[in-house]
């Protein structure tokens, strides 16, 4: 394997491998990686470290690593926390460089476990160890039999080599997905428990597994993510080889969140960004640990391509009903068959039969065997049909099962379009399995599965696209570094205008006179709004005037400001007034410099209810309009945007463009913006564009961005 640690490619393929705290008993956590080693074939050397015994497990066992014939690539430390350093000094003395630490008593346990994990780090880079742990179940390549895992899940369930691997930070994470995978007969290459992370992290060992050209689907579980950079990488690798990687990431809720941070030490990250971040890099996001199996057999079956069009097909009208339901609910189109597809279905079918979509042959497939194959071969050459499913609610005596499962296969391999079978029985599920047909016990499972296999290879390309996205950020104007606190309104609005983002007219005012010539020049209607860098937020303090259309209002209003600016011990350095303006809606743009993700832009609706609502969208920086658009559609209030009841829809272009701009401007001042807040944009009917109306810039260092 190239372009990984050679230290952790060790890890997956080792020649030879000492076990420390080896034991006679294969029920315990020093016995269980021996007694894999040698049942599951493992062709290397095996050295069980055991000063009380000469053999064990039918292993030559040695006192001390000193005694060894060789340096082993892997050691397997499986002795308690306080031993752990020295043996890992043992380690470094012999020249060992990998290590698997089993050993628990580390960071999951609390602050001193904390403190003893930090300093197992230090000790292991200073020795020039990578480590998998602490609090490891361990590694598994089954197809060299290279076991140095402790799960008892392999003593139940036989493995199997396979094109998947299973990288989890949990060790229950793990040996689920493999339990039902293999009970589906799909078998599994590599699967790793890497516990706390402390120094390997999950995302480093699934990049391993990713640079396997044999491997096609990736499944993480993930309960922190301190390294993005590195899963940003495991995905495009993966994607280089064809393969997809989809992810359970625990810590939605913050409850879940609490969770995963007592159960491996996690570092917390905002699950939104996380969501855009996977979504940014084409990785799939797994809800459960059902959601991350549930489409392996799709992903093996048909290669990656754009999809949107359903056929469903069964003999069961309610069947076809459900499924129906179901595809519209998940947003999975069925085509319309095409005028000639339905004629030459309702020549070879019952008068009673449906010849449309979904497709009811009805019982008399029972006594009209030959129908199924035929109606399969007219629905192949359908131009709008670009996926199948077949509902096999009942097949028994007088079914020819068997001659099913060859014609839907033939029809998988012809057309090479992803093709599932839904049916309760397991003899029926056993014949399509064994045609290599993937098959599911409900009709919604495969649905599903459709679902997700069709959206991932989008969102695959999609992040291909974006990887060559220019960034253009040389474009963009530069704020000075070494500034604190914030941008007054006026700054922040001239900077968002010299990025090209269309910004309210406004004259930034000192005095009242200054007023007075700005209302001429922007009235008859206008707003006054104190200006002050001291003042980011100012409707709490009541320091927008709207609607000012007399100068006797403005004079007011200025007058007003500035006794409440000073009530606030703040001087007061002036006012911008502002032309008044109205739009058919308020959005909002958001942007923070997230320091494990980048720039993270966040779109909303707008109005002071964003936060109450929550009906928001995030992206990771840099992404197109194209994008944009993709993603707003995801919003609550898409319908309203896109113009209901006859009313025009909103310029959403603006929204995109702006969008891409905020980003840019934040990107090519990383080192001085913390944050940009543009609260609203006030957006107007298609094609007529939308004003940014009020702003405020963070600068890097200021005393929220800290907090």
């Amino acid at each position: 394997m190239t372009g990984v640690d050679a230290r952790l490619s060790a890890l997956f393929n080792p020649r030879s491998v000492a076990v420390i705290g080896a034991t006679e008993d294969r029920n315990r956590v020093g016995g269980r990686p021996l007694h894999y080693l040698r049942t599951f074939g493992y062709a290397g050397a095996v050295y069980p470290i055991n000063p009380k015994r000469e053999w064990v497990q039918g292993f030559k066992a040695y006192a001390s690593l000193d005694e060894l014939p060789e340096v082993p690539d892997v050691a397997v430390l499986a002795v308690g926390s306080e031993q752990v350093q020295a043996v890992l000094a043992q380690c470094a003395f012999k020249g060992i460089r990998s290590a698997v630490v089993m050993s628990s008593g580390f960071a999951e346990t609390g602050a001193e476990g904390v403190q003893r994990q930090a300093c197992l780090v230090d000790q292991a880079k200073a020795l020039g160890i990578r480590l998998v742990g602490p609090n490891a179940q361990g590694v598994a390549n089954f197809s060299t039999g290279a076991v140095l895992n402790f799960s008892t899940m392999f003593m139940e369930v036989a493995p199997q080599d396979g094109p998947v691997a299973i990288i989890s930070q949990s060790g229950a994470a793990s040996v689920m997905p493999y339990a039902m995978l293999r009970e589906r007969g799909v078998g599994v290459r590599y699967l790793v428990a890497s516990g706390n992370d402390a120094d390997t992290s999950v995302n480093d060992l699934a990049l391993v597994a990713a640079t396997d050209p044999n491997i096609r689907v990736v499944l993480m579980y993930i309960e922190s993510l301190p390294d993005p950079d590195t899963l940003a990488q495991v995905a495009s690798t993966a994607r280089s080889n064809g393969a997809a990687v989809i992810a359970l990431k625990s810590g939605r809720s913050a409850q879940g969140a609490k969770a995963a941070a007592s159960h491996t030490g996690a570092i917390l990250n905002d699950d939104t960004v996380v969501d855009a971040f996977l979504d940014r890099h084409g990785i799939w996001r797994a809800q459960d640990v059902h959601g991350m199996v549930n489409a392996v057999e799709l992903y093996l079956a048909a290669p990656s391509r754009p999809a949107q069009q359903l056929v469903v097909m069964s003999h069961s009208g309610a069947v076809g009903v459900l499924c129906a339901d179901t595809a519209e609910f998940l947003g999975l189109p069925l085509t319309e068959l095409a005028p000639s597809t339905a004629t030459d279905l309702a020549r070879i079918m019952p008068s009673f039969a449906t010849a449309q979509n979904p497709v009811d042959m009805t019982a008399s497939l029972m006594t009209q065997g030959g129908m199924f194959s035929e109606a399969l071969n007219i629905l192949a050459c359908d131009p709008g049909a670009d996926m199948f499913l077949i509902g096999v609610p009942v097949a028994g005596p007088g079914y020819d099962v068997p001659g099913m499962a060859a014609d839907v296969a033939k029809l998988a391999i012809s057309q090479g379009k992803p093709v599932v079978v839904s049916a309760p029985q397991e003899s029926v599920r056993s014949a399509f399995r064994q045609a290599g047909v993937p098959v599911f016990r409900h009709e919604t499972d495969a649905l599903h599965a459709l679902h997700q296999w069709s959206r991932h290879a989008a969102r695959m390309a999609q992040a291909l696209a974006r990887e060559s996205l220019p960034a253009r950020e040389e474009t963009m104007p530069r704020v000075a570094a070494g500034r604190h606190g914030f941008l007054n309104e006026a700054d922040s609005l001239q900077l968002l205008s010299q990025s090209g983002i269309p910004t309210v007219p406004f004259k930034h005012c000192r005095n009242l006179q200054e007023a007075r010539e700005a209302w001429q020049a922007l009235g008859p209607a206008a707003v006054l709004k104190a200006s002050s860098e001291h003042l980011p937020h100012k409707s709490e303090h009541g320091l927008v005037f709207l609607d000012i259309d007399s100068e006797a209002a403005l004079e007011i209003a200025w007058q007003t400001c500035a006794e409440r600016v000073n009530a606030l011990n703040i001087a007061f350095e002036g006012a911008i007034v502002a032309k008044r303006v109205n739009g058919r809606r308020e959005f909002a743009l958001g942007v923070k410099q997230d320091p494990s993700f980048g720039i993270v832009v966040m779109l909303s609706d707008g109005g002071k209810y964003v936060e109450a609502l929550r009906d928001f969208v995030v992206l990771l920086h840099p992404f197109s309009e194209d994008h944009v658009l993709q993603r707003l559609r995801q919003l609550r209030v898409f319908p309203i945007l896109a113009g209901v009841r006859g009313e025009a829809p909103v310029d959403l272009g603006i929204i995109a463009s702006v969008a891409v701009k905020i980003g840019q401007l934040a990107a090519a001042n990383a080192d001085s913006i913390a944050s940009i807040d543009l609260n609203p944009l006030m957006i107007h009917d298609m094609g007529s564009g939308g004003l940014a109306v009020d702003a405020v810039v963070e600068l890097k260092g200021s005393n929220l961005e800290q907090r």
